[in-house]
């Protein structure tokens, strides 16, 4: 299980490697999804996910970033 503070720095890595700058970032629980990206640039993140395998977290993370360049 990563930290909070880890995973975060982990989306901002993959935020510069893609080439966004989201505007707000939230880890809660969430019930049934892994994450979300509003179209304000928010992403939000489960907090389950912090316990799942790094290529999970990834794929999640990627998946919402690609959100802010592709609508």
């Amino acid at each position: 299980m990563v930290s909070v503070e880890q995973f975060k720095a982990d989306v901002m890595a993959w935020a510069k490697r893609i080439g966004v700058r989201p505007k707000e970032m939230h880890v809660r629980p969430m019930k049934r999804k892994w994450g979300s990206c509003s179209s304000r640039g928010r992403l939000t993140f489960s907090l389950d996910l912090l316990s799942q395998p790094e290529d999970t977290r990834a794929r999640v993370i990627v998946h919402e970033i690609l959100h802010l360049k592709y609508p």
